[in-house]
């Protein structure tokens, strides 16, 4: 009964308990208050476990009898039987729901391991950057969803993706495992980010054709955002697959990093039809990039305006990357009214030092 002291929540059935005696003793004989403490176990059931529930019901069904003896009133004895009668139901509605909490808990700690697998922690600093990173799903009790990040610091520079599954439910997790497996094994081997998006384009198409191939109808899509930081050297190299461009902060203006000719979603591939080449744009000391999902640019509000990214962006991304998510988070919230309705990722990311930049960096 410990537990039971600590939350004044899970004292209710005591309060019930007490409230239909003290009923009990200011009404007339002829107001069957008493009638009402079968409603006492069944309460408990909802928050005690079996034995608290059992004793507390145990208590209700001697307490009635003995008044029901001492006054005579044996109408009253039926009321105790229902008490009885409820508090062996009660035991046993109490003993199911702690199956259901337990299997609920071990789900979520599955689905807590997925999660560490899937979306490793990024570290607050990783050579010349400080980062951040943020993570939002649209179900309030999932703990995955379709959208993805990762980052690799390799010697070619310190790669990241982001990316978004064009889908829902376990087929997209299937496919935001699959490409993050696969980056995290080609950023190391590729040597630029090209080869690196067909690496990624490769294996969504092996995992696709092998879906067909069990029967699986749904063919699934991800937009993806590729970068690539050198550890010396004042640039971002940005290769993107349909993904919303990354926005650069410096010194309170904001600059949208688009590439030129961007590469079709991750998996339709297919539908090239030039080459697409990364672009080049220059990243120095004190600047701050945000990378992001549709997530956060398509928060509407309750008139369904979108979330103006780049205002806050103007006004936000001079903080530190940390603090400048959380307030993202809060203005997310704030826009849509609490009501977010979609996955969300982001990562903040400050160039804290730098060498001189190389030539042919692009503004």
């Amino acid at each position: 009964m410990g537990k039971v002291r600590q939350d004044p929540v899970l004292l209710s059935p005591l309060i019930l308990t007490a409230f239909i005696a003290v009923l009990e003793g200011l009404t007339p004989p002829e107001v069957p208050i008493a009638r009402l403490l079968p409603a006492v176990p069944a309460l408990a059931a909802a928050l005690w476990p079996v034995v608290p529930t059992l004793v507390l019901g145990l208590v209700c069904l001697l307490g009635l009898a003995a008044y029901a003896v001492l006054s005579s009133d044996h109408p009253t004895l039926f009321s105790a039987g229902a008490v009885g009668a409820v508090t062996v139901a009660a035991a046993y509605a109490s003993h199911l729901r702690l199956q259901r909490e337990g299997t609920l808990t071990e789900v979520r700690t599955v689905a807590d391991a997925t999660q560490k697998v899937l979306l490793r922690l990024i570290p607050p600093r990783v050579g010349p950057l400080e980062i951040a990173s943020l993570y939002l799903t649209a179900t309030p009790h999932a703990r995955v969803g379709g959208d993805f990040y990762a980052l690799a610091d390799t010697r070619y520079g310190i790669r990241l993706i982001i990316g978004d599954v064009r889908g829902k439910g376990l087929p997209a997790l299937a496919v935001a495992a699959a490409v993050l497996g696969s980056f995290r094994e080609a950023a190391y081997e590729a040597t630029d980010l090209t080869q690196l998006a067909k690496r990624l384009e490769t294996t969504l198409l092996r995992d696709n054709a092998a879906a067909l191939a069990q029967g699986d109808p749904a063919e699934l899509f991800a937009t993806a955002a590729l970068v690539e930081i050198p550890h010396r050297g004042s640039h971002v190299t940005i290769f993107s697959c349909g993904h919303p461009a990354p926005l650069r902060g410096r010194n309170g203006s904001i600059a949208i990093l688009d590439t030129d000719d961007p590469a079709p979603p991750l998996n339709l591939g297919g539908l090239l039809t030039t080459p697409c080449r990364p672009r080049r744009f220059a990243l120095q000391p004190g600047d701050h990039l945000l990378l992001y999902t549709d997530g956060v640019s398509e928060t509407r509000d309750a008139a369904g305006v979108f979330f103006p990214l780049a205002t806050w962006a103007q006004k936000q991304l001079t903080t530190p990357p940390r603090q400048a998510l959380s307030n993202l988070h809060q203005a997310l919230l704030n826009h849509s009214g609490d009501n977010l309705n979609d996955d969300i990722a982001a990562i903040a990311i400050l160039r804290t030092s730098s060498t001189r930049p190389p030539e042919g960096t692009s503004a």
